[in-house]
């Protein structure tokens, strides 16, 4: 498949989620084993001492971890488990989740993720960092026989 091609089909999947439209996340980087997403941070992504709160920055992690873990097992994945180490408050105007591939297999991938917080002035600071394991699933036509 082409980088074009793969491109396409990960800004199509991610339109397709709704939470993700609501944050207004854009798929940077789609490639084989690599993935980059960016959202936006305003006052409602806000916890009560003014950082982008955690659920938000998981978010980004389980997202950015689940697309690359797409990359190279194909569309029908899902996040089997995960786990998130919050290194530091993420003040800033931009969220940025880098997601890698540690292994592939057939049906699951091990991955992980980085996810850095980017101020007015373009300084980049790693809040979070993660790492999940990815799998493949049915699709629902082949379930329902469609």
């Amino acid at each position: 498949m082409e980088s074009n091609e793969l491109f396409s089909i990960g800004q199509h999947a991610l339109a397709a989620q709704s939470f993700s439209r609501l944050l207004g996340t854009k798929l940077m980087v789609f490639q084989p084993g690599e993935v980059v997403l960016e959202l936006p941070v305003h006052e409602k992504l806000l916890q009560q001492n003014g950082f982008v709160h955690g659920g938000v920055l998981s978010y980004a992690a389980d997202n950015a971890l689940t697309f690359v873990g797409g990359s190279v097992l194909g569309p029908n994945v899902l996040t089997s488990e995960y786990k998130i180490n919050y290194l530091r408050p993420a003040i800033g105007e931009k969220l940025v989740a880098r997601g890698t591939v540690v292994y592939a297999g057939k049906l699951q991938a091990v991955c992980r993720c980085d996810v850095l917080v980017i101020k007015d002035g373009g300084e980049k600071t790693l809040c979070a960092t993660a790492q999940g394991t990815i799998v493949t699933i049915a699709s629902e036509k082949s379930e329902t026989g469609c």
